[in-house]
C-alpha cells in the first residue's frame, strides 16, 4: 500500500491554486468538474499529491489548529525572503529545535497551516 494524496476542501479554487502553485511550488496535474458546483484539482510531483476540492454548496471549510501539511525546502532563509516578497504572513517561526532541522509555518488561503522544513 502507498499513500496517494491529501484532500483539502477550499473556499476559493483560484486563490488556492495560486497559493499551491506560486508559494508552495506544486505543479497542476489535472483539474476537472464532477457534479454541479464541485471542482477538483490535483497538484504535485512524485508519489504523493495534494487534492483541492471546491464545493459551491460548502464554501466555509474548517481546519483544526493541530493539522498541517509539511513541505521540504532547501533553505528556510531563502523561503522566508520569498514569502516576505510575496506578502505572505508568517504564522510562526522560524524555529530550530535542534541542529538538524529548521522550520516555520504559514497558512494557506483556507486557514490550513503549511510547514516549510529545512533538513540541515
Amino acid at each position: 500500500m502507498r499513500f496517494c494524496w491529501s484532500t483539502i476542501g477550499v473556499n476559493n479554487m483560484e486563490k488556492s491554486l495560486q497559493f499551491y502553485q506560486e508559494i508552495i511550488g506544486l505543479t497542476l496535474n489535472r483539474r476537472f468538474k464532477t457534479v454541479e458546483g464541485v471542482e477538483i484539482a490535483f497538484l504535485g510531483a512524485g508519489e504523493t499529491e495534494v487534492e483541492l476540492i471546491y464545493n459551491a454548496a460548502n464554501t466555509q471549510v474548517n481546519f483544526g489548529p493541530d493539522i498541517s501539511l509539511g513541505f521540504e525546502v532547501d533553505s528556510i532563509d531563502d523561503k522566508l525572503a520569498f514569502l516576505q516578497e510575496k506578502g505572505i504572513a508568517i504564522h510562526s517561526g522560524p524555529f530550530q529545535p535542534n541542529p538538524k532541522i529548521k522550520f516555520m509555518f504559514v497558512t494557506d488561503p483556507n486557514g490550513l497551516k503549511i510547514q516549510f522544513v529545512e533538513n540541515l
